[in-house]
């Protein structure tokens, strides 16, 4: 059996997996929204983040056909029947416990069904209630919905329901594209690189020992005004930009949450949320967030920065290694070039110096040879002797 995709292996992506990672560390943010078109690696990823959670965790995947009774669990009728005790049969979400529960093209998925999922990724608890039996049981995992955007969208209420969303595009770099082939093909033959396979360990460990951040009254007042000045509906915007930010400072190895970390999180969870239109695009625009965030909260410090752009150690590694290539290529031709266009503007230069000083020389040959009277006629003609074209007055 083919081992699952590492994490590290999947090319780019950084907001993908930067939310995930968050969602692990506190799923009470309340899941992860993949909107893109096909073929770019959602299912992937997500598959991927199972392996670097704690214990035997699952991956575990909701057909579209399912019933709520397979979701949240269903009467024993055999039991009851042969043994004359009632007992509930679990279902997908007591499965899911501890892992990941994924769910792809959830817009076309029942709307009922995405309200329970939603409902218990945040409160981390599962209630069954069938024909006079209650029951309860632990169900905390990370919820993946995957979603493309060309098959329809979600409702409005049930898009601001998911935590963070990520739209997913494709690479357009063909040498990024060809890495991420590269290593697809290597997993298939089982030849996973190993860095790969070291730099999901390392985050295993760390994601294990993560958690969310000190969240100040200064850091809450901050993230309040930010969901307000983009028009985020409810107070849901508001609780996940904290738990987010708690969350990504954790990850990062600080105690206490900052401004800058709400900062840093603000375009997962405030994308999705701004209130718009029946014509107006499902998700707000990168520009229109980040000058919401430098008004609300002023200008991003430049001594956080390598803070906010962390989802993960040794993380794409070979790609960022062709890329610097690709980039060390082109500079190199770029200075070639420059260097030609320079030596062919220096000889052109020489050749006009030395044009510049025979015609000064003939000038001063014909000034040597002038008649009274001359004057008159050469103010009628061009001076080249200093270079000039223009007519003297």
């Amino acid at each position: 059996m083919t081992p699952p995709f590492a994490f590290s292996s999947v090319v780019g992506q950084q907001d993908a997996k930067l939310a995930l990672l968050l969602c692990a560390i506190d799923p009470a943010i309340g899941g992860v929204l993949l909107r893109g078109e096909k073929g770019t690696a959602k299912t992937t990823v997500a598959r991927a983040l199972a392996g670097l959670l704690p214990g035997e965790a699952r991956f575990v995947e909701l057909p579209l056909g399912a019933t709520e009774d397979r979701l949240v669990g269903a009467l024993d009728l055999t039991e009851m029947l042969t043994g004359g005790t009632q007992r509930l049969r679990p279902g997908l979400l007591a499965l899911a416990d501890g892992g990941v529960l994924y769910v792809d093209e959830v817009n076309l998925l029942a709307d009922h069904l995405v309200d329970v999922l939603l409902d218990v990724a945040t409160s981390g608890v599962n209630r069954i209630e069938r024909d006079g039996i209650a029951h309860s049981h632990s169900s905390r995992f990370v919820l993946v919905g995957s979603m493309n955007p060309e098959e329809g969208d979600l409702r409005p209420q049930l898009l601001d329901r998911f935590g963070l969303a990520v739209t997913i595009t494709s690479p357009l770099d063909p040498a990024v594209r060809a890495e991420a082939v590269a290593r697809r093909l290597r997993h298939d033959r089982g030849a996973t690189d190993p860095a790969d396979l070291i730099a999901d360990d390392r985050l295993r460990d760390r994601l294990a020992a993560t958690v969310p951040a000190h969240l100040s009254d200064q850091v809450m007042l901050a993230a309040s005004n930010l969901a307000v000045a983009v028009g985020a509906e409810g107070l849901r915007a508001d609780l996940v930009l904290c738990r987010a930010a708690a969350a990504f400072a954790g990850w990062n190895g600080r105690s206490d949450t900052t401004v800058e970390d709400v900062r840093a999180v603000a375009h997962l969870v405030l994308a999705h949320r701004r209130r718009r239109g029946p014509f107006d695009p499902p998700t707000m625009n990168r520009e229109d967030l980040d000058h919401a965030l430098d008004d609300t909260l002023g200008r991003p410090d430049e001594h956080d920065s390598a803070d906010k752009t962390d989802p993960g150690d040794a993380t794409d590694s070979t790609a960022d290694a062709v890329t610097d290539s690709t980039a060390a290529d082109d500079a190199a031709t770029d200075a070639a070039t420059d260097s030609t266009a320079d030596s062919t503007a220096d000889s052109t230069d020489a050749a006009a110096a030395d044009d510049a000083a025979t015609d000064s020389a003939d000038a001063d040959a014909d000034d040597a040879r002038r008649e009274p009277g001359d004057d008159d006629e050469r103010s009628g003609a061009p001076n080249y002797g200093d270079g000039s074209a223009v007519r003297p007055p």
